[in-house]
C-alpha cells in the first residue's frame, strides 16, 4: 500500500493518528456495551456499529502504520454515560465528539482512496443504526417534558409570589411542597387521561402518567430545597431560580443531543417563559401584600 503519510502535512498526520485512537476506543465502547445490555435488538445494533468502527480502525492503521491502543478512561466514562443516561443520548454524544474526525476525512477524500467509505459510514450508516434503537425513555420524552416544564413554570412562579407575600422561608417551603405534591398528582392523572384518549399501542397511559409525575415531583423537590435550608426568602428564591435554570439547561441539552434538535432556541424559550412567569408572580405577590395588608 502507498505510504500516504509521506504526502500529508504534520498536523494532518497527528489528526489521523488521533482519529485512529478514537475509532478503536469507540469499538471497545460499543462492544462492551453490547455485552452488558439485555435487549437483543439493541445489542445487535451496537455490535454492528462496533464492527464498523473496527473496520475504520483497521483502514487507518494501514495508513498510519502505527499500533494504537484504546483510551481506557474514555471507554469506562462512556459506558457510564450510556448505561445511566440512555443509549441514544450516549451514542449521539459520542458522534458529536467525532465531528473533527469527519472534517478530517472530508479533507482527505481527494488524497487517500477508500477514506470516503469511512466518511459515508460516519454520516449515514451509523445514524441509521442509531435511529433503530429501542428506548422506552425516549418514547415517553413528551411526558417527561410535560412534567418538567409545567413544574418549572408553575412552581417557580408560585414560589416567587409566596416569597414576597409571606416572607417566611419555612412557611413558603411547606406551602410550596403541598402545592407541588397536589400538582404532581393532578398532572399524572391528566397525562393518564390524555394518553388513554390517544389510544397509541406503543405508549402505556400508566407509564406516561408515571414519567410525568416523577419528572414533576423531582422538579418540585429541587426547587423548594433552598427554602428549607435558607432563612432569608429572597436569597432562597435566588437559589431556586439558579436551580430552575440548571434543570432547564441540563434537560434541554439531553433532549437536543438525544433528538438531534436545536439546543439554543429551546433553552431560551423555556427559560424565558419560566423566568417571565416568576417575575409576574413577584409583582402579583407585592400587590397582594399591599392590598390585603399581609404581615407574617
Amino acid at each position: 500500500m502507498v505510504n500516504y503519510m509521506t504526502i500529508i502535512d504534520k498536523t494532518t498526520k497527528k489528526a489521523l493518528i488521533s482519529a485512529q485512537k478514537d475509532e478503536i476506543t469507540s469499538y471497545h465502547i460499543y462492544k462492551k456495551l453490547a455485552s452488558i445490555i439485555k435487549d437483543p435488538h439493541n445489542s445487535e445494533i451496537l455490535l454492528r456499529i462496533a464492527k464498523a468502527e473496527k473496520e475504520h480502525f483497521k483502514f487507518l492503521k494501514e495508513l498510519t502504520r502505527k499500533e494504537i491502543s484504546a483510551n481506557k478512561w474514555k471507554v469506562w466514562l462512556y459506558i457510564f454515560i450510556l448505561r445511566f443516561f440512555g443509549l441514544t443520548f450516549g451514542i449521539r454524544l459520542m458522534e458529536r465528539g467525532e465531528e473533527s474526525a469527519q472534517v478530517l476525512y472530508s479533507k482527505l477524500t481527494q488524497i487517500i482512496p477508500g477514506i470516503n467509505k469511512i466518511l459515508q459510514d460516519e454520516e449515514k450508516h451509523e445514524e441509521q443504526l442509531i435511529n433503530m434503537l429501542n428506548e422506552e425513555m425516549l418514547d415517553y420524552i413528551g411526558s417527561i417534558v410535560l412534567g418538567l416544564s409545567d413544574a418549572l413554570v408553575e412552581l417557580t412562579g408560585a414560589l416567587a409570589g409566596f416569597t414576597i407575600a409571606l416572607e417566611n422561608s419555612q412557611l413558603i417551603a411547606v406551602i410550596g411542597f403541598i402545592t407541588g405534591f397536589s400538582a404532581t398528582l393532578s398532572m399524572g392523572a391528566s397525562e393518564y387521561l390524555s394518553s388513554s384518549e390517544e389510544d397509541l399501542e406503543q405508549k402505556s397511559p400508566i407509564k406516561a402518567a408515571l414519567y410525568t409525575s416523577i419528572a414533576y415531583f423531582f422538579t418540585v423537590v429541587i426547587l423548594i430545597i433552598p427554602f428549607f435550608l435558607i432563612s432569608q426568602p429572597l436569597i432562597a428564591l435566588s437559589f431556586t431560580i439558579v436551580f430552575a435554570v440548571s434543570i432547564i439547561f441540563t434537560f434541554t441539552f439531553y433532549i437536543s443531543v438525544a433528538k438531534s434538535i436545536s439546543f439554543k432556541k429551546r433553552f431560551i424559550r423555556i427559560t424565558s417563559i419560566s423566568l417571565g412567569v416568576a417575575f409576574i408572580s413577584l409583582i402579583i405577590g407585592i400587590l397582594v401584600k399591599i392590598i390585603f395588608n399581609i404581615d407574617i
